[in-house]
């Protein structure tokens, strides 16, 4: 054979190696394997093309079998399917050129820019320091050049490899913002844990910061973010891995750095990659940029949200059972499934709930951020500890689930809110009084210290407004007004910052909710302000209500719960609660039969239509069976320590607590004792409850929580004046409305008030 040692040959390329096999053809072998090639002229022509002849030579040497014209014709071919190339004998190894060409690059242009690029290493952290060495040989051994190595020492690198101890440290704030400014792309790593973390690539101008990945980790580290403020300072993990995990993790690092000179891109880029050394799996955890970043973004993106004017879009309702929303559950999973990640996820996860049956429907979505740690006492198991769905379908709780929890998210303060600090008296003219949403009683103010020692948060008694007192407002948009009021920041946001003697609002979820549309999102936040009116003007004064004819409603799923309650030793039943709104809201209640504590569980609904508002009311109670589910007779098994819960299911007896029975002195509800109303469009059903709410003398309040870098709709509904189901006592509602529907014939006094919190 003719070499040619100072010019390129023609061959196929590096990955793949021909095998002919006489009468049958050539076939390419390679990692992800074989082709098989048919045609005397290719079985003729392949062992010529080993990249030591020129296209010339291979004719010249071929001619003896076929023609000249069929080889160059065959040749063609096999460059035109990608199978040939022509290369210098000593490119590079040729297992090197053979990855790179697996990977689809050129094998020898990605050997120069990987070869080429100057790369900085840099430790951050005590224990992250002593991996720089280690870190440096691994590129050497990979043949990059270390910047300061060498002949680079003058030279401007080109990447950097960052390996720290943690991925939150504040000393990463520095170098990120350093490259942002130089534009040089780096890699993030971190090898003291069992699990080496890889990524992701931070490319100024594009993609994630530095400041982006913390937020997503501080988020879901609760218990690690309550220490370090605890302390005052940082709470390190001690280092837990081996010396084999470690090198594993350093060669695998260089490996990405490689690729990343060399031009090969993935979407594994723009995430964290975390390698299990116990199990040698590995996880990609995605990472986004935040468009509202302060560090990368635009800081002023929600607060130009919130300051404008809500403008409602025609929203056509999807088809089928949806509960009149924009989205189907399967649709709204696919948009926003992305949300959950346990590492760098909005939401950390979504699991269905294993405890008692399956058609509970009853999904998790990790811990609740409005109940972060605070201490000890954070640890018990309550009720609301985390963020929960339910529905008819698993697919629907999941959904709903995944909504709970954004939408806690979106509420809590992030620092990009738009405030004006003022006292009362100085914006009255635009602002709500808070005492006409909190609607708490003069008398409560008198023994709260007392009250608050004993009670569960949410139904805890604020100091007394004082309209003199500098605090932060928030503006919100009234649909019915047509332009901004004014509420407390700390009444609208979870953990918001209060100035100096302001403590006398704290927010909650009531009106709260996401949605597949801001549209669909104010409407259920509505039915929300609605459904917790109706059941406070019950619970609290105590009224006999309505029962309703489960079996009438002639649903196959409302009959599935019923045998389901029955099959666990439960029965069930349901109350209307309907109240001058007009708009259709049951009560679900279910007890044990075979113990003497009742367990008893309650779930609320409320709709246009009764039949879905009758739904949502019995999957609110197979939501908050799980923790009673393994009860036994002897009263063990709870799965919930809340204190005020379990004197509840332990305590209280429908004989005691008669108002939880169906009143036999009343008609029952049936599927036409409510007429549904069924609109074709959300913008229509929003108008609607704009209209309901005026004609009451009320103002329908809306706060846009939308975040930017999660984009699943979250607003919070505010109706001043309408109850919640806490123990709020202030005139009002409360006391004349069921003077009015004609439940009792004069106003409970306060002291006559039903003493028991509601316990959800």
């Amino acid at each position: 054979m003719d070499e040619q040692p100072g010019g390129s040959g023609l061959g196929f390329k590096p990955h793949l190696r021909a095998e002919v096999v006489p009468g049958e053809g050539v076939y390419l072998v390679s990692e992800r394997g074989v082709t098989a090639l048919r045609g005397s002229g290719v079985t003729a022509l392949a062992p010529l093309l080993d990249g030591t002849r020129s296209l010339d030579r291979v004719v010249a040497e071929a001619k003896r079998v076929i023609p000249a014209h069929q080889a160059e014709k065959v040749v063609t071919q096999l460059l035109t399917a990608g199978l040939l190339d022509e290369r210098a004998p000593a490119a590079a190894p040729t297992a090197d050129l053979a990855f790179w060409e697996l990977a689809g690059i050129d094998g020898v242009t990605a050997t120069r820019r990987a070869c080429g690029t100057p790369v900085e290493v840099v430790g951050v952290g005590e224990t992250s320091r002593a991996s720089v060495a280690g870190l440096t040989d691994a590129l050497l051994e990979a043949g990059i050049r270390v910047h300061g190595r060498g002949g680079d020492v003058g030279t401007r690198p080109g990447f950097t490899l960052a390996v720290c101890d943690d991925y939150t440290d504040p000393a990463l704030g520095a170098l990120d913002a350093a490259h942002r400014e130089s534009g040089v792309p780096w890699l993030l790593v971190r090898f003291t844990g069992e699990q080496p973390w890889i990524g992701p690539v931070f490319q100024p101008g594009e993609g994630p910061c530095w400041t982006c990945v913390t937020d997503a980790l501080r988020r879901n580290r609760p218990a690690e973010t309550y220490l370090d403020r605890a302390l005052g300072r940082r709470a390190f993990t001690p280092p837990s891995s081996l010396a084999a995990g470690r090198a594993a993790g350093l060669h695998l690092a260089a490996l990405e750095t490689v690729k990343w000179l060399a031009g090969h891109r993935h979407p594994g880029q723009n995430a964290i990659w975390r390698l299990d050394t116990l199990t040698l799996t590995g996880r990609h955890h995605p990472v986004r940029r935040r468009p509202q970043c302060p560090a990368c973004g635009d800081p002023g993106a929600v607060a130009r949200r919130v300051t404008a004017p809500l403008v409602l879009r025609s929203r056509a309702k999807a088809a089928g059972d949806c509960g009149d929303r924009w989205l189907s559950p399967e649709e709204m999973l696919r948009r926003y499934e992305h949300l959950v990640d346990p590492l760098t996820g909005v939401v950390k996860e979504v699991r269905r709930d294993r405890r008692g049956p399956e058609f509970l429907n009853c999904f998790h979505a990790g811990h609740n951020p409005v109940h972060a740690p605070d201490g000890l006492s954070s640890v018990r198991a309550g009720l609301r500890s985390t963020s929960s769905g339910k529905g008819t379908t698993a697919l629907g709780a999941r959904v709903s689930a995944l909504c709970e929890a954004v939408e806690r998210h979106s509420g809590f303060f992030q620092g990009d809110e738009p405030t004006l600090r003022a006292s009362y008296r100085e914006v009255a003219d635009r602002a709500v009084h808070p005492d006409a949403v909190q609607l708490f009683h003069p008398r409560q103010f008198e023994d709260r210290a007392a009250w608050n020692a004993s009670h569960a948060p949410a139904h805890r008694v604020c100091a007394p407004f004082d309209e003199t007192v500098p605090l932060d407002w928030t503006p919100v948009w009234s649909l019915t007004g047509e332009r901004h009021r004014l509420l407390p920041t700390s009444m609208l946001y979870y953990n918001a910052p209060r100035t100096p003697g302001s403590g006398f609002c704290s927010a909650n979820s009531n009106g709260a909710a996401a949605g597949s549309c801001v549209e669909d999102a104010i409407v259920q936040g509505f039915l929300e302000l609605v459904e917790r009116d109706a059941v406070g003007l019950w619970w609290y004064n105590r009224t006999r209500q309505a029962g309703v004819d489960l079996e009438a409603f002639d649903d196959p799923w409302i009959r599935q719960v019923r045998q389901g309650h029955a099959g666990v030793h439960r029965e069930l039943w349901a109350l209307d609660l309907t109240s001058d709104l007009g708009i259709p809201v049951f009560a679900a209640v279910s007890r044990r039969t075979d113990k003497p504590a009742e367990d008893i569980s309650l779930g609320f609904g409320a709709h246009f239509d009764p039949r879905t508002a009758l739904r949502r009311a019995l999957a609110e109670v197979n939501q908050m069976l799980p923790p009673v589910a393994e009860v036994r007779a002897d009263g063990t098994g709870y799965s919930c320590d809340d204190p005020v819960a379990l004197a509840w299911w332990q305590g209280a007896t429908v004989a005691e607590q008669s108002y939880l029975l169906p009143s036999p002195e009343l008609p029952v509800t049936v599927p036409g004792s409510h007429a549904p109303v069924r609109r074709g469009d959300l913008r229509e059903d929003v108008a609607a409850i704009g209209e309901l709410v005026a004609a009451h003398g009320m103002e329908l309040l809306v706060l846009d929580q939308t975040r930017p870098d999660v984009a699943l709709p979250v607003v919070k509904v505010i109706v001043p004046g309408l109850r919640t189901f806490w123990t709020r006592f202030g005139p009002g509602r409360l006391y004349d409305v069921p003077v009015r529907l004609g439940r009792l014939s004069a106003p409970t006094r306060y002291e006559d008030l039903n003493p028991v919190p509601l316990f959800l």
